[in-house]
């Protein structure tokens, strides 16, 4: 139905509005640069501010004609299955087949504010394969399950798309879930070799409980790129991005945890006097002081990324496929701000590994 959509970089990512952002239009030119310079995918990330992700989604697919445009990550439990569904088919038709939808399961404290069930593994299956069925024109009669008690469910029995589906996420049983159910796994950011090796283990070891293809999942790494930045863009890009995580209630506790990082050092962070001062999520409202202030206490070691001159960058960049990922994301920059690490990164790209792949993500 659709054609197979090809760039230069069909293994190369990037986030696009990286971060907070107040101004949702720059994604337009993001995107139309990084297809411009041959990137195969971007993802967009939801914030309820400035962010709804269908509506950036589609800003996104009708400027662009080749890049593959995907959520990284919405929520599965924070639409109706049919809303989310005719969303996903809306997307992918006026993308021309470009759409991955991206779905994260956040943390439970964030669904108890909300009074918005907490999406267990049942609930997820349930979710996909509903999805899955709907998008093949399929009328569900009777649901009864985890995901709720629903008569009937269904779009239109015209329907016909194929849309990948993605694990965002990083917890250990989670990834081991998505080489179960998933076609392709979305990493998170600093998540340092060893959690990325863990992580490579973890979806193959779900795709041969369920009896699946081995490597048919496709797993992205997604790594902080700054590339010679001044001081006051590494605070922005890496030391507020990692403060933010970290502040959050079971995120930041998760992501210490894969990395193997120690608790109770997180536990002084939190409660340092540089955080509480800041009053907010950090890459929302901190200060270029308060960011400096929360730098000297934050260890450097938890700070896995592409940071350096172009060629230091291109060089970590080649590291996150030589650790098992299938694809990498590249966060926290712009595509003219990694431009010079892409250049670099042609020179030592091993260009056999991705020979006759598509943009398709998953």
């Amino acid at each position: 139905m659709y054609p197979d959509h090809t760039s230069k970089f069909p293994e190369l990512g990037f986030y696009g509005l990286p971060g907070h952002s107040r101004t949702p239009r720059d994604v337009l030119r993001q995107v139309q640069d990084a297809e411009a310079l041959g990137i195969g995918n971007v993802m967009i990330s939801e914030r309820a501010d400035y962010k709804e992700i269908s509506a950036i989604c589609g800003a996104c697919a009708a400027v662009t004609d080749s890049i593959f445009i995907g959520t990284s990550a919405t929520n599965l439990n924070t639409r109706h299955p049919v809303v989310t569904a005719s969303m996903a088919t809306t997307l992918n038709r006026l993308s021309n087949g470009r759409f991955a939808l991206g779905l994260a399961k956040g943390v439970e404290f964030r669904w108890k504010m909300l009074n918005v069930p907490f999406p267990t593994y049942e609930r997820e299956r349930e979710f996909i394969d509903v999805m899955r069925r709907l998008w093949r024109g399929e009328t569900v009669d009777g649901h009864a399950g985890e995901l709720g008690n629903f008569p009937r469910l269904g779009l239109a029995d015209y329907i016909d798309e194929d849309i990948p589906i993605l694990y965002v996420g990083f917890g250990p049983k989670s990834l081991v879930n998505a080489g179960r159910l998933y076609d392709g796994v979305h990493l998170h950011t600093f998540m340092g070799e060893t959690a990325l090796a863990n992580a490579v283990a973890q979806v193959r070891q779900g795709e041969e409980a369920a009896g699946r293809t081995p490597g048919r999942v496709k797993l992205w790494s997604v790594l902080a790129t700054v590339c010679d930045a001044s001081e006051e863009e590494y605070l922005k890009r890496i030391v507020a991005r990692l403060a933010t995580y970290l502040q959050i209630p079971g995120y930041g506790d998760a992501l210490v945890a894969v990395n193997g990082w120690d608790p109770e050092m997180l536990a002084r962070f939190r409660g340092s006097a540089e955080v509480r001062a800041v009053g907010g999520l950090i890459d929302s409202v901190a200060t270029s002081g308060q960011l400096a202030a929360i730098d000297r206490i934050l260890p450097d070691d938890w700070r896995p990324g592409a940071v350096g001159d172009a060629a230091t960058c291109a060089r970590r960049w080649l590291k996150e496929f030589e650790g098992g990922a299938d694809g990498l994301i590249i966060h926290a920059s712009t595509p003219e701000e990694f431009e010079p690490v892409l250049r670099e990164y042609e020179r030592i790209r091993p260009a056999h590994r991705f020979a006759g792949r598509s943009n398709r993500p998953a």
